[in-house]
């Protein structure tokens, strides 16, 4: 380490953003600088469940977490992907996987080649008869992959769907053993350098200073330190998703503990299940320009698969991101860094993504701007892609039941999302602008999904023989059905591999 070496971060705020940004920092600075993390007890969290993307296993990874220890004590399930129900067109269901539609054909992506044999015969299955997380997801089966197996055996992948403040816990207890401090306190008051405006200190409400090099803000939707303070700026994205409120409630967990989220469009927004081991959780997100909040909990509450453990609890945002989410000696996470709807649960891999590019552009006391200019540059792509992937499913639909989704079906969108539907609705093809975002097959599935059919098809797929390509999808098929038929059931597979231990008074 340099003289100019960071020596002391503070994390303001806990939660799932502040411990996830404070394990890694532990993990690698715990012996070399001096990590505190101030979380207040008088804000509390609002999440029942969270639903991951299967970028979360590469973070634990990093970390060196236990699978089957992290499943055991978040009260985790398994996540094949999410189940849409009623998008598009009401009745319409479907399924985005955590998997491709099979190995490239000549090198070239195999929906081109399955747009073929659709427009060649009527009564094609759908592309999601090859996605193996489909197929599984379909059966209620689960197994890891088998890494080094031939064929589809490891062709997907999976996330998770945990109890987030279990996992806040867990991290805690990982960043603390390795030298992070944890203070509770209420922040009121912060300090400014006269002259460069850097942040230098925090204090609470108990008179305690805690002084900083780097501070790092999880606190939430305020952003005490990127907008109260450094006023970063925020775009607001409400004009293209106009979901603006939440309902959150956990009922009793039923026997069908399904190895998928599964997301319900309704009349002004959309519901979440996710299954947990101890319970489920539940949630609907709309926007209060086109319901009442008494009407949205009803809608919530009458759709419970079990009993209500609690009563709704409600959240308000504003979709969007701060301008600069580095800003001095400020770096923001979590929500105070942006908000994207949890529609395909972006949000924990958002934290994963600014952890990680910050630990690679870490900064010395002299915080050099370039740095900061990149990983805002990089945030900046990575937070667009995604309230592009989510307009999608807003854009795209043939639902005029309710002025919400006439509204959408209208409303103008960014020319880059644009660019994308035209493109696959007129050859097939698909345009993926940010490579650490959402892959091809996540588009098609979501593209197909909601009713885009493509108008051509790739010209060079016709170079195939037609029999040679019938017996590639039907081996295909036939590979996927074989494997998925030999896996355990996923309730099977948690009860006999990675149960978790019942929780106290909890009744079910």
């Amino acid at each position: 380490m340099t003289g100019q070496a960071i020596r002391k971060i503070v994390i303001v705020g806990g939660g799932t953003a502040g411990w996830m940004a404070a394990a890694p920092l532990a993990q690698r600075l715990g012996k070399a600088c001096e990590i505190v993390l101030v979380e207040s007890p008088d804000i509390g969290t609002i999440g029942v469940g969270e639903s991951t993307l299967p970028t979360i296993l590469t973070y634990n990874a990093a970390l060196g977490i236990d699978v089957t220890d992290f499943v055991k004590k978040t009260q985790a399930t398994f996540k094949l992907g999410i189940e849409f129900k009623d998008w598009g067109q009401v009745g319409n269901r479907f399924f985005h996987g955590f998997s491709d539609f099979g190995p490239t054909i000549d090198n070239r992506s195999p929906h081109l080649y399955w747009l073929r044999l659709a427009q060649s015969f009527k009564n094609m299955p759908a592309i999601e008869n090859w996605s193996v997380s489909a197929v599984m997801a379909r059966q209620m089966k689960f197994a890891p992959p088998a890494p080094g197996a031939p064929g589809v055996a490891n062709g997907y992948t999976y996330g998770f769907q945990f109890d987030a403040g279990l996992y806040a816990a867990y991290l805690r207890d990982y960043a603390m053993a390795r030298g992070a401090q944890r203070i509770e306190g209420t922040i009121v008051e912060v300090e400014q350098h006269s002259e460069t405006g850097f942040i230098t200190a925090v204090k609470l409400k108990d008179g305690r200073r805690l002084d900083g090099d780097l501070f790092i803000d999880c606190s939430g939707f305020r952003g005490l330190l990127i907008e109260g303070t450094l006023k970063a700026g925020y775009e607001d994205w409400s004009d293209y998703l106009l979901c603006n409120s939440a309902l959150a409630v956990p009922c009793a967990k039923v026997p069908q503990m399904t190895p998928y989220t599964r997301a319900s469009a309704q009349s002004a927004g959309w519901v979440w299940r996710i299954p947990l081991q101890h319970r489920t959780g539940n949630g609907h997100v709309y926007s209060d320009r086109f319901t009442t909040d008494d009407e949205a909990a009803r809608v919530l509450l009458e759709g419970l698969d079990g009993r209500a453990l609690d009563q709704p609890r409600q959240l308000r945002f504003v979709s969007g991101r701060r301008r600069k989410t580095w800003v001095k000696n400020v770096v923001a996470l979590g929500l105070a860094a942006g908000f994207v709807e949890p529609l395909e649960s972006t949000s924990i891999g958002l934290i994963e993504t600014a952890v990680f590019r910050l630990l690679q552009l870490f900064p010395d006391r002299s915080f050099q701007p370039e740095l900061a200019e990149e990983f805002n540059r990089y945030m900046g792509t990575r937070y667009e892609s995604v309230r592009d992937f989510i307009i999608l499913h807003y854009k795209v639909t043939q639902r005029d039941d309710s002025e919400f989704w006439r509204y959408c079906a209208n409303m103008p969108i960014p020319d880059s999302l644009s660019h994308q539907i035209a493109l696959f609705r007129e050859t097939g093809h698909v345009a993926v602008y940010d490579r650490d975002g959402f892959a091809g097959p996540s588009f098609v599935a979501m593209l197909l999904g909601l009713g885009i059919v493509p108008q051509r098809y790739d010209p060079l797929v016709d170079l195939m023989d037609m029999r040679q390509l019938h017996g590639h999808f039907a081996g295909l098929r036939d590979a996927i059905a074989d494997t998925v038929q030999r896996m355990p059931e996923h309730a099977a597979f948690i009860a006999e591999r990675v149960a978790a231990a019942p929780v106290p008074g909890l009744a079910v």
